[in-house]
């Protein structure tokens, strides 16, 4: 090993939570000039070959997972208008009103949300790599198995299951990404993640399109084979992930494609809060932090309120197009795939605004807020179908765009591995109850003038969405210019050719920016 591996080893050694101060002793005395020195002995390429590996690693796997979970769960709206009004739509064999059917979806949240703390938890302690691919298999398990209802009761148990094996995924990708990207970068993965995730409104579309050509093919209906089909693939998929998923930086299973200099490098460069590899598997002192911490959940009610809203038109999606009245059975779900192809291209947009750092995260959410706010509002207040139809597509993107600067900004002020896991978990369960709640808005009661209540009821929850998060802002405020001065210099260190490696984010002592709502010229430059 070389002296700067070496040097590398005895940063990351000291990279560690005093359990007296709760404060990394590696951003004082000589540890802080020991780690400039380690990240300086890179030099930009190198820099750029260790970070494209990563990524390369990571972004396409990631993504794909994701749009395989986006396509798996989402499909129970698309199926819904299956052969609708025909002996063989779902509707009709299992005897089902619309109001009924809502409850698909909502009892897949009520499980996501019991499971999902319980699962994160477990990450650390079955690796990563294991954990995902058990994920994958039982859900594509479960899935599959939902062609073989008979019933109402089936429908709701095979969901009720589904989210029970799907509990786990976003939020443990997210904490363990968060081991191998810094929060400024983190735009980066939540796009290929969420982009991926909104190829799947082309692909499921597409797919179902597809697939209801086999309507009576082997005795099963056309949303049989829907499950059945995208079962069997996610099954087959969990062994890709099984394969391939990488663990942490400094896993043994990392050193296959990263030499010990590059581990380290890995490491060394993330901010003081980030979970690193050697952390313990389970601390209860980072999961009360969590609990005491008042950004939990402030976070959390600005998710809460923004799903209701977001979770409300994405359920009630394929049903508003297809009651427009432009395509007939089965070209209606042709109709999804403009708000889909919207989506990623914002995404990949935001994916590139957000790196470069002109605002903060929190900035680019208020307005992200607003957008979604206005075409809410005219979903509201009118029946009229070319004004309805590009209202969705808008609103679906600016929802669907919320959450790229929302999770990159989210990431800024965990702490550890376990506060890192449990409060992602944490947050992401409870901010799903808007999933649960959503879709039982859009009651067929007020399908006479195109669910105005709903969606009024959505647009309220948007808004509140929107203060919410401008009182997360508030209170991550100094934090949150911190990382946007950092990133900053970073990009300027990469032009002029160098590794920045002078500074650092601050998190357990914030730095202050602000004297009140008062920015501080001199302190807060760059």
């Amino acid at each position: 090993m070389t002296s700067e591996s070496e040097d590398g080893d005895k940063i990351s050694a000291s990279i560690q939570t005093s359990p007296v101060t709760g404060k990394p002793d590696a951003v004082q005395g000589d540890t802080a000039a020991d780690r400039k020195a380690f990240l300086s002995s890179f030099s930009p390429e190198e820099d750029k070959v260790i970070r494209s590996k990563v990524d390369w690693r990571f972004l396409w796997l990631i993504g794909t997972m994701y749009i395989i979970k986006n396509i798996d769960y989402t499909n129970a709206a698309a199926v819904k208008v299956l052969q609708v009004g025909q002996p063989t739509n779902i509707l009709k064999q299992l005897h089902m009103s619309a109001d009924q059917y809502n409850w698909v979806q909502s009892i897949y949240f009520i499980s996501y949300i019991v499971f999902e703390v319980p699962s994160n938890l477990v990450l650390k302690k079955a690796t990563p790599r294991n954990w995902q691919f058990r994920i994958m298999l039982s859900w594509g398990i479960v899935l599959a198995c939902h062609a073989a209802v008979k019933n109402k009761e089936g429908l709701y148990t095979a969901r009720f299951f589904l989210g029970m094996m799907e509990a786990g995924m976003f939020p443990g990708l997210a904490a363990q990404l968060c081991s191998w990207y810094r929060s400024d970068e983190m735009g980066k993965p939540i796009m290929w993640m969420f982009g991926f995730q909104n190829c799947s409104g082309i692909i499921g579309s597409l797919l179902a399109y597809g697939i209801s050509y086999m309507d009576g093919l082997g005795g099963m209906s056309a949303w049989q084979w829907v499950y059945l089909l995208e079962g069997i693939f996610t099954i087959l998929f969990s062994f890709v992930v099984f394969f391939v998923l990488p663990d942490y930086p400094k896993s043994p299973r990392s050193r296959k494609w990263l030499s010990p200099r590059e581990q380290e490098y890995l490491e060394v460069r993330l901010s003081e809060n980030a979970p690193r590899t050697h952390d313990s598997a389970f601390s209860k002192k980072e999961v009360l932090a969590s609990l005491r911490n008042p950004r939990t959940y402030a976070f959390m009610l600005s998710q809460i309120l923004t799903n209701l809203g977001g979770y409300g038109l994405s359920w009630q999606l394929p049903t508003v197009t297809t009651s427009l009245g432009f395509a007939g059975l089965p070209r209606n779900q042709l109709l999804n795939i403009p708000p889909a192809a919207a989506t990623v291209l914002a995404i990949i947009f935001a994916g590139w605004f957000l790196s470069r750092a002109y605002v903060t995260r929190p900035a680019a959410i208020i307005f992200i807020s607003t957008g979604a706010l206005v075409f809410f509002i005219i979903l509201a207040s009118t029946r009229d179908k070319y004004a309805v139809y590009v209202s969705v597509v808008f609103g679906t993107m600016f929802y669907s765009v919320y959450f790229i600067p929302f999770w990159a900004w989210r990431s800024a002020t965990l702490e550890g591995t376990t506060g890192t896991a449990f409060t992602l978990a944490f947050q992401s369960c409870v901010g799903q109850v808007g999933g649960v709640i959503g879709p039982q808005l859009f009651q067929s009661k007020y399908a006479h003038n195109g669910y105005k209540v709903p969606f009024a009821i959505c647009a309220a929850a948007i808004g509140l969405g929107g203060v919410a998060s401008a009182w997360t802002w508030w209170l991550t405020r100094n934090v949150e210019w911190d990382v946007r001065r950092i990133r900053r210099l970073r990009i300027k260190a990469e032009r002029n050719g160098e590794v920045f490696a002078s500074d650092d984010v601050k998190v357990f002592e914030e730095r202050k920016f602000y004297a009140g709502l008062k920015k501080d010229g001199v302190v807060a430059e760059v």
